[in-house]
């Protein structure tokens, strides 16, 4: 075997574990979707992308790492995953679709690897155990709302490469109360620390954005 067809096992909820073979290269979009009892997965290093909806609303998995070789992690690969707790992002990945976790209310902590460049529009939103976050200096580009209502996260670091912030980035995150900015200060767009406790300065003006 060396490929999962596209929704294999979609709506399987009895499934509880799988171990994928070292044989298997490709794994199609939403294999695992709404499988609600998996708790458990080993995905091989011969798996170089992780494809759209992949893991969506399984809301039994509570870990998973994925292994050195993942280049790109599709949209929704993990939204909806709500008793997800913890994941490893190995170096090797490059990007970041959107929504990737978006509502994986019980992640609290994450680590994202230098070589990463770019992360997707809502890619964290309504991750409300998150506490914090660093942006490592790899990330150019940031979709917009990727942190929208994370309203556990206190602080963030922003790396030296971004040069501007796209629209609602930390929208309603009612408990961030630092940003800091590892260099110069990039643009910043509408409504960005909207309902947030940060103050920031713009072309001389102090901010209140609470």
């Amino acid at each position: 075997m060396i490929s999962i067809g596209i929704s294999a096992f979609q709506g399987c909820s009895n499934i509880s574990s799988i171990t994928i073979p070292s044989s298997v290269t490709t794994i199609g979009s939403s294999v695992f979707r709404s499988c609600t009892s998996l708790s458990s997965i080993n995905i091989p290093i011969s798996v170089v992308s992780i494809e759209n909806n992949l893991f969506r609303s399984c809301t039994s998995l509570t870990s998973i790492a994925l292994s050195e070789g993942v280049n790109s992690v599709g949209d929704y690969a993990f939204g909806d995953c709500t008793a997800l707790t913890s994941i490893t992002i190995p170096s090797s990945v490059s990007s970041i679709g959107s929504s990737v976790f978006q509502n994986c209310t019980s992640l609290s902590s994450i680590s994202i690897p230098e070589g990463v460049n770019s992360i997707g529009d809502y890619a964290f939103g309504d991750c409300n155990a998150l506490t914090n976050i660093t942006i490592p200096d790899s990330v150019s580009s940031i979709g917009q709302y990727a942190f929208q209502s994370c309203s556990s996260l206190t602080s963030i670091t922003i790396s030296n490469s971004m040069s501007s912030i796209g629209n609602g980035l930390f929208y309603d995150c009612t408990s961030l109360a630092s940003a800091q900015f590892d260099g110069n200060a990039p643009s910043i767009g509408t409504q960005v620390f909207e309902n947030t406790q940060v103050s920031y300065t713009v072309v001389g003006v102090t901010n209140a954005a609470s």
